[in-house]
């Protein structure tokens, strides 16, 4: 049996203190509807350790759910693909009722066993759109293009020379889309900047990331934005500025992370439990939970930058989100995989 953890706490980075998770559940009439009837039963299966940006945001969520009694929940980390269709059967069998997690590099395996527990509901990140053939199955994923784009109008504020490095973990359409978001906001404040991109194919190495960071340092760029954890610690080694991704680590680097933006799974997991409490989830698209007028991404506070950034920035960045908010304006959704300019 793959091993549990029902009560896990994160040390590191604050994880833990999303208010904004709770904030969520709460908003959605969810906690008086639940709280009624006996705790819903989920398990997440994680291929990567709890503390991984992408990963830290449904462990969050799903924390701060246990801790409102919404939920019971228990979770496997380092899951090796090789194993997941093997560990979604073990709780679909022990009886959980929600099983999260991520199945991008096991997507049929995964879609073989969610058809053999009909009665069970998965909500899985992945690559591919619901699909009504796996009615039990929703997918979802991080589509914060909205906050990247924001972060990338700061970034390129602060940059001096316009030479952005950007490090990824694999050019995949949830990465991708998110850089590009990223590169369209830094062109909003510095037109003329030019980008070296490379991911490093792994989704948590980050030793790796940080020598990739240094060589793009080498190379002449003097922000860098770290989508994978290690890029910080190169950037604050080499006195250069990054933008975070996903998680707020500006209290790990109050020097060196200008901004950052943020994903709260908070939105896309009480849509689902609400589905699950009343019987009627099925096959749909949770992503578009993860959007910012959906609540589920933002702009981190600028902290320690505080009055660092230049106002016309600031400006652009407010103006820009309140369009995004009001629906007037949309940041585009490219899945394209970004090139070095």
């Amino acid at each position: 049996m793959a091993i549990d953890k029902s009560a896990g706490i994160l040390t590191r980075r604050g994880l833990l203190k999303s208010t904004g998770a709770l904030t969520a559940l709460a908003s959605t009439g969810l906690a008086g509807k639940l709280t009624a009837q006996e705790p819903i039963s989920v398990a997440g299966i994680y291929t990567v350790p709890v503390e991984q940006q992408w990963v830290s945001r449904i462990h969050v969520a799903a924390e701060a759910a246990r801790a409102a009694g919404l939920i019971t929940y228990t979770y496997s980390e380092n899951t090796a693909n090789t194993d997941y269709p093997r560990v979604m059967r073990e709780y679909a069998e022990s009886g959980a009722q929600l099983i999260v997690g991520e199945i991008f590099g096991v997507e049929q395996e995964a879609r073989e066993v969610v058809l053999d527990y009909p009665e069970t509901a998965f909500l899985m990140g992945s690559s591919f759109m619901p699909d009504e053939a796996y009615p039990n199955l929703g997918v979802f994923d991080n589509y914060i293009q909205d906050a990247s784009y924001l972060s990338g109008i700061i970034a390129g504020a602060m940059s001096e020379t316009g030479n952005i490095g950007m490090v990824g973990g694999f050019p995949i359409p949830e990465v991708n889309r998110l850089m590009h978001a990223f590169m369209a906001g830094v062109k909003e404040s510095k037109p003329e900047a030019t980008f070296q991109v490379s991911f490093i194919g792994s989704w948590f190495d980050p030793p790796k990331a940080k020598e990739t960071a240094f060589a793009m340092i080498e190379s002449g760029a003097d922000m860098l934005y770290a989508e994978r954890f290690g890029v910080s610690d190169a950037a604050q080694e080499k006195g250069v500025l990054a933008i975070g991704n996903v998680i707020d680590t500006q209290a790990d680097y109050p020097e060196t992370v200008v901004a950052s933006a943020l994903w709260d799974f908070g939105p896309t997991l009480a849509a689902a439990l609400a589905k699950v409490g009343d019987g009627s989830f099925s096959a749909e698209n949770y992503g578009t939970y993860s959007f910012m007028k959906e609540g589920g991404c933002s702009l981190a506070p600028l902290g320690t930058f505080e009055g660092k950034v230049p106002q016309e920035a600031l400006d652009m960045v407010a103006a820009k989100e309140a369009a995004i908010k009001d629906g007037s304006f949309t940041v585009e959704i490219n899945d394209e995989e970004p090139k070095s300019s």
